[in-house]
């Protein structure tokens, strides 16, 4: 007997189970039900992140020199009272994130802080050197423990739905369309209120550091519907991603720089002062670029990072998540240089939505990665992004709480329709257009772009989206084809908002507009007036 699709009705859903997502659901009230989608159970990047969270906890430092780091990396583009609110926000989001359970390492009888490019002090609070590791997993066992949070695990949204016979741009959104891997049929979600923690789109780049399911899906779901997006010219590119053919996206951690490392060429030469003041503290953009320059003036296909000079305690004690995985593949850091290569890290524009995470549609949410708040500009700062998650996602809960009446009646959707669709044996056709995205947007609109190649990038973007849309309307959707189809209008809009970017700031680099505008402005995309 073949599945049937699935209606299901709570007051809020969450799609993805990150910091930014669980954060929220473990917010909202506990009178209101909430279920958190997931595409696997692994939690998206949160997992991943090595570095720390950004708060002012030191006498030394000041909410002020915090603000003023993040204008500084984000090169002009900052909403000086986003930044604001955030960094204000911090200290109240450290004491919640200790509620929790998470365990900052201490020095003593303090917490222990380190540094990263961009800050002034010492002010990033971490767990050793697997501080997402730590804060997912105490989010994961609370929100498992909550009465009022179910999981739906490997389920994948494909679209946002509304009221019946009223289209997107017209209504509050009232769930989600959302495919069953089980069963491969589309279940209804119906919700109050719909909350994007999806993450961002750095798998739209053939090199990262992010987990597979960084497709950008929220992002595409949110533009289908109508709603902005800003700023996704600017992809921040890590410069430390270990150069490793059996190390598939393991990030060599920001803080071994904070704590000495330095870059080297094969022969040995620190190239960094060279190009910036701070040298090896300065700014993701700015070393990435560095690296990406000596890389192609030397013929090289990485450089090195190393931190040999400090003891081997040292080292062990502050990284071991990274020495072991480096020990794994021979490769001894406390003796060893560190073989590393730029690669696509954070997407720091995305949907837009107000102070407290709400977009341009009513009812809808984004926070995390997914959203563009304000407060990265044109390049986030380090250890700035979990502060984010944990900030936006308690500000979302907390509006939901006072807008979300019980008295709203459910909404009258349309029912998913896939009576006129076949089973597809062409999957090596999504195989091949995942492939093709990824190595034109890695070579057009990389780490330096040029008009032409933004070009270029934009007419096989064009080209694709076509087929892919063909493809989608024919035959019934997998979860690799959802992820393709929105892989391409992500790639669409990144590729769009380079080329309105006529000048190079932050993390947006042309050679064609290497100076800076007099009068910077944030890039914002608009559903039906970008062809």
């Amino acid at each position: 007997m073949t599945a049937e699709p699935q209606l299901h009705q709570v007051d809020v859903l969450v799609l993805g189970a990150g910091a930014a997502g669980l954060t929220a659901a473990l917010s909202i009230p506990k009178n209101l039900s909430v279920a958190v989608l997931t595409k696997d159970p692994s939690g998206g990047s949160t997992r991943w992140a090595q570095g720390g969270v950004a708060a002012v906890i030191d006498d030394q430092d000041s909410i002020e020199s915090h603000v003023d780091d993040t204008l500084i990396a984000g090169a002009g583009l900052c909403h000086q009272t986003v930044v604001q609110h955030v960094v204000s926000s911090a200290r109240e989001a450290i004491d919640w994130l200790i509620d929790q359970g998470v365990a900052f390492t201490k020095a003593e009888e303090s917490f222990h802080l380190t540094r990263e490019g961009g800050h002034s002090h010492r002010r990033i609070l971490h767990a050793a050197d697997a501080t997402g590791w730590a804060i997912q997993d105490a989010l994961d066992r609370r929100a498992s423990a909550a009465d009022n949070i179910s999981f739906y695990h490997n389920f994948i949204a494909v679209d946002l739905c509304f009221d019946r016979g009223r289209g997107p741009r017209t209504q509050r959104v009232r769930g989600c369309y959302v495919l069953n891997k089980h069963t491969g049929e589309v279940d209804t979600f119906l919700a109050h209120a719909v909350i994007l923690a999806t993450g961002g789109a750095s798998k739209v780049y053939k090199y990262t550091s992010n987990p597979d399911g960084a497709s950008g899906d929220g992002i595409a779901m949110a533009w289908r519907a109508g709603c902005r997006v800003a700023n996704m010219e600017f992809n921040q590119f890590h410069p430390t991603c270990l150069f490793h053919p059996e190390a598939k996206s393991f990030l060599i951690s920001e803080a071994v720089r904070g704590e000495g490392g330095v870059l080297r060429l094969p022969d040995g030469t620190q190239f960094m002062p060279g190009f910036d003041p701070r040298a090896e503290l300065a700014p993701r953009d700015i070393v990435a670029r560095a690296i990406d320059h000596e890389m192609k003036r030397i013929g090289a296909d990485h450089v090195y990072l190393d931190i040999t000079h400090r003891e081997p305690e040292f080292i062990k004690s502050h990284f071991p998540t990274i020495y072991q995985r480096l020990i794994e593949l021979d490769i001894d850091m406390t003796k060893d240089w560190i073989p590393v290569v730029p690669a696509a890290h954070y997407t720091c524009g995305g949907v837009l939505v107000d102070l407290q995470g709400e977009t341009d549609l009513a009812g809808l949410y984004a926070v995390g990665e997914v959203s563009s708040t304000g407060l990265h500009g044109a390049n986030r700062m380090a250890s700035n992004s979990l502060l984010e998650c944990i900030v936006y996602g308690r500000s979302a809960a907390h509006h939901i709480a006072q807008t979300v009446h019980a008295e709203v009646a459910h909404a009258d959707v349309e029912p998913w329709d896939a009576s006129q669709v076949i089973d597809s044996d062409e999957n090596v056709v999504i195989a091949h257009n995942w492939a093709e995205i990824r190595r034109f947007m890695w070579d057009y609109v990389g780490i330096v772009r040029t008009d032409k190649r933004l070009q270029r990038a934009l007419n096989r973007a064009q080209l694709l989206a076509r087929e892919i849309h063909d493809f989608y309307s024919n035959y019934r959707i997998t979860a690799h084809l959802i992820e393709l189809r929105n892989l391409v209008v992500v790639a669409e809009l990144i590729i769009r908002a380079s080329l309105k970017r006529e000048e190079s700031r932050g993390l947006h680099f042309t050679l064609d507009h290497p100076d800076l505008s007099k009068h910077p402005s944030d890039t914002v995309l608009i559903p039906g007036k970008e062809r």
